[in-house]
């Protein structure tokens, strides 16, 4: 007997072949329970005991693009080709990141309290070829046939309403409130005389530039998801970029009572890149590091430029364990508040999708957190091919 398969959440056994084959001739000898499954409006499949799917309705073949037949022995993640499925040799359910996973927890709640629940899952799906985020919301129920246990669980493909929360959330909040004070500032623009003014007009500048900003980017992303973001490489000098991008959040709120550091740019300063697009990953990361900074901390910016253009950004806090597993997931969010969740999200997307980059983080005590960003080298040549940073 070899040794028990390593797991880090749930448990790891699964079925012989032979079982699985006796499970799904119970199954289909009962006619009632195909025609009950492919009632279901939502990809639905029975699993036994083991988390492994058994049977599946019509509709898993559309969401899945596989016949039923080869869902046969597999469990959710590895049926919707989760990453993190092939991360340790008993798969799905039982990498560290499986803890907080909706389909693996719903279907173990199930099986344990032997009542139904639902919960949500984020998962970066491989099934197209390209990297999908996709989000679920997972229901699981208990099942018996023939006095075996099984457990239902359809799937309902909830990513448009997780993207309609976050604009929601976004428009009516972050960008209200900014409208909010820019019309406050402009209504007071006229009783103010001298420098006052000048202190007036210089806030309803920046309170304007960032309103158009968030704006843009919300477009922008849109318009990266959908595969249709053009993307404009020309020389960028990055002193300049970067410092415009502290300058714009020193004056931010977020950066209220905190400090930016820019490292000096020793290295060649020049690279090939799209500066819009580099400009909304670095400032998104810094906005994240302002947030999780207390006051009168500081948030460093540095820049190398040997083997290839190297951005990073650190604060001195640590990222807990929950939070580190679950980064650049599409509707995660390290903060309070409803639809939440896109920043480090669009990070990942534009970095690695259009620019061709590669986008990592480093969360420890007593070092604190720091995100890079390496690009290709600046090179024509070189942005034509697939890059791949070896950190």
């Amino acid at each position: 007997m070899g040794l028990p398969e390593p797991t880090y959440f749930a448990p790891p056994e699964k079925e012989e072949e032979v079982v699985l084959a006796r499970q799904l001739e119970s199954l289909v000898a009962d006619p009632l329970v195909g025609r009950l499954l492919d009632s279901f409006p939502e990809p639905t499949m029975i699993l036994n005991s083991k988390r492994q799917i058994v049977l599946a309705n019509e509709r898993s073949q559309g969401l899945l693009g596989t016949s039923r037949d080869r869902l046969l022995g597999l469990r959710i993640g590895e049926a919707i080709q989760c990453p993190r499925a092939h991360d340790e040799p008993a798969g799905c359910g039982t990498t560290p990141g499986c803890q907080y996973c909706g389909a693996v927890r719903a279907v173990m709640n199930c099986q344990t309290a032997h009542a139904a629940d639902v919960q949500e899952c984020r998962v970066e799906s491989r099934l197209t070829g390209e990297p999908v985020s996709l989000d679920l919301r997972v229901s699981a129920a208990p099942f018996c046939c023939q006095g075996e246990e099984y457990t239902v669980c359809s799937l309902r493909d909830i990513t448009d309403e997780k993207r309609r929360q976050v604009l929601e959330r976004i428009f009516f909040h972050d960008i209200l409130n900014s409208a909010s004070s820019l019309k406050r500032m402009a209504e007071i623009l006229g009783q103010l005389h001298g420098e006052e003014e000048k202190a007036v007009k210089e806030t309803v500048r920046n309170l304007s530039g960032q309103l158009v900003e968030e704006i843009r980017s919300q477009r922008d992303l849109v318009a990266a998801e959908a595969g249709n973001l053009a993307v404009t490489i020309l020389d960028v000098n990055v002193s300049e970029l970067l410092d415009r991008i502290c300058t714009l959040y020193r004056r931010s709120s977020v950066g209220h009572d905190k400090k930016i550091v820019l490292a000096p740019v020793e290295e060649q300063p020049v690279i090939w890149t799209d500066e819009v697009l580099l400009g909304r990953v670095l400032g998104n990361l810094i906005k994240n590091a302002l947030e999780a900074s207390a006051c009168g901390q500081t948030v460093t910016l540095a820049f190398e430029n040997k083997r290839q253009p190297l951005f990073s950004i650190h604060n001195p806090s640590v990222m807990p364990e929950a939070v580190q597993l679950q980064m650049f997931q599409r509707s995660f969010s390290t903060r309070e508040g409803r639809g939440r969740g896109i920043g480090s999200y669009s990070v990942k997307l534009l970095t690695e999708k259009y620019l061709q980059g590669k986008v990592w983080f480093v969360s420890r005590e007593p070092e604190g957190t720091t995100f890079f960003v390496a690009l290709p080298s600046p090179s024509k040549d070189v942005l034509s091919q697939a890059f791949v940073y070896q950190p």
